[in-house]
């Protein structure tokens, strides 16, 4: 690691600042108020020129902003800025134009960290492929649970723009970001950070894995005090090898093994800290048990062992640790039991819209008959196959994209019976539901764990989840 200077808030002068905003939506309207609010000339363009575009862009006019809908390839003339929504593409004329003529594009992380004060709360931020929601609440959970005013912000709960320009005062935030914040947030620098994993991901925004994992990488650059990495995954610790950070930042590990010097691991059972202790070199704290992380899979254990790592590197005693992952619990969706039904768990984790989560959500249970499929938004499914036919009792299939899972199959678990349910309805989750249970025997788990993207089907995949759940119900449930 590097050393770098952690760049602070400065006062910004926006008086008759001429500010493009691209696009509407939970960032863009926000980011256009603040910014005219503090005197900025402020132009508002977006893509879209539907009924709900054009009663946002009324709310905006109403104030005084101007607003372009059904053209956001132009760049306004005079503009000295650009504030993007996260979601917009590098390569959008806009920012071709922009870049052309020497202006910055900021996205509103970059724009909450600007217009932080002076005294304004640091940030512990993590980003990830996978698992980032997660660890941000349980790191929340512990911090309030060592008393500290905080609030789980950014991609996630509380607006960033909200958090640091509201009437709230807080201690600390826990912040998810995006690889898309990431991208279009050139000076954040966090007190610590952590990459929880990296997998394919966003490739038809990035253009590459190389480009992708950059803009995680962005997340350590500056940090003052620790930069938290997957000691499972060599690429999260070589994106901590390539940041420039702060003079005495420190590379610190997580694993689900015994922990090294300078890790978080599991000994017996036991979460244990050998990086924020007296001589790591020979002792260890004890932080939690593995029974008190809700739900216990493999790949939760990791996200509150990084959880606990940033809250450890922000000075949060061992107890609170504890007290925060028992008090926390998931969001819905999330590898939650929905109930057993004639000795069989059935479990909805309808979050697990790739293969990467999926892979993890396989690897927590011994004996799985697995709901898969719908929009595979370009993905395969060899490698995901392979590492989980022999936890594989029976297959069913169901969405848009199925076939790809079956041919799977076919290759890597020939002898795995497998439900080819040809039909894209919602009413297809009973339908699937019901064949599961019939493969299923006692002390089997029916694992909801599509491994795609629900929208072939579902609005979106909470609305799967809810569609399975509602289909154990159905089933009955054991005494």
């Amino acid at each position: 690691m590097g050393s770098g200077k952690v760049t602070s808030s400065e006062p910004l002068h926006w008086q008759g600042k001429h500010v493009t905003v691209a696009g509407l939506g939970v960032s863009g309207i926000p980011a256009a108020k603040v910014l005219h609010a503090r005197g900025a000339i402020v132009t508002v363009v977006n893509d879209g020129d539907d009924a709900r575009a054009r009663a946002q862009a009324a709310e905006l006019e109403a104030l005084g902003i101007t607003v372009r809908l059904g053209d956001g390839a132009t760049l306004p003339e005079g503009t000295e800025l650009v504030v993007t929504a996260p979601g917009w593409k590098p390569d959008k004329p806009l920012f071709e134009a922009a870049r052309a003529a020497g202006l910055e594009i900021w996205g509103d992380v970059e724009l909450a960290w600007r217009l932080r004060g002076p005294d304004a709360a640091p940030w512990l931020a993590v980003t990830g492929t996978n698992g980032k929601t997660t660890t941000v609440q349980m790191l929340a959970s512990i911090l309030k649970a060592a008393g500290l005013r905080t609030a789980a912000v950014g991609n996630i709960g509380v607006s960033l723009l909200d958090a640091v320009l509201g009437d709230e005062e807080y201690d600390v935030l826990a912040v998810e970001l995006s690889s898309y914040q990431l991208h279009w947030a050139p000076s954040l620098r966090a007190h610590s950070a952590a990459v929880l994993n990296l997998a394919l991901d966003h490739l038809d925004w990035h253009g590459s894995m190389e480009a992708y994992a950059a803009d995680k990488g962005r997340i350590y650059e500056g940090n003052r005090v620790a930069c938290v990495y997957n000691a499972a995954d060599k690429a999260t610790e070589d994106l901590v090898r390539e940041a420039d950070v702060e003079e005495g930042c420190r590379a610190i590990g997580f694993t689900l093994g015994t922990p090294g010097p300078s890790q978080l691991g599991v000994v017996e059972g036991i979460l244990v800290d050998r990086a924020f202790v007296e001589n790591r070199q020979k002792n260890a704290q004890e932080l939690a048990e593995v029974s008190d992380v809700n739900p216990p899979a493999p790949h939760n254990i990791a996200n509150a062992l990084a959880a606990a790592a940033l809250a450890r590197a922000f000075g949060v005693p061992a107890r609170a640790v504890r007290d925060g992952l028992r008090d926390f619990t998931p969001d819905a969706h999330r590898i939650a039991h929905v109930a057993d039904v004639d000795g069989v768990a059935y479990i909805d984790d309808s979050k697990a819209t790739n293969t990467h989560a999926a892979e993890a959500s396989l690897a927590a249970y011994e004996s799985i008959v697995w709901i898969a499929g719908g929009l595979a938004k370009g993905a395969t499914f060899d490698e995901l196959v392979t590492k989980s036919a022999a936890r594989l009792r029976g297959v069913v299939l169901i969405g848009a994209d199925r076939a790809l899972i079956r041919e799977a199959l076919a290759r890597h678990a020939p002898e795995v019976p497998v439900v080819d349910l040809d039909r894209t309805d919602t009413g297809a989750m009973l339908a699937a539901v019901q064949e599961a249970q019939r493969l299923a025997g006692a002390g089997d788990t029916v694992l909801l764990a599509p491994a795609c993207a629900s929208m072939d089907m579902f609005a979106n995949y909470n609305k799967r989840g809810d569609a399975f759940a509602e289909a154990v119900r159905e089933l009955g449930t054991d005494a």
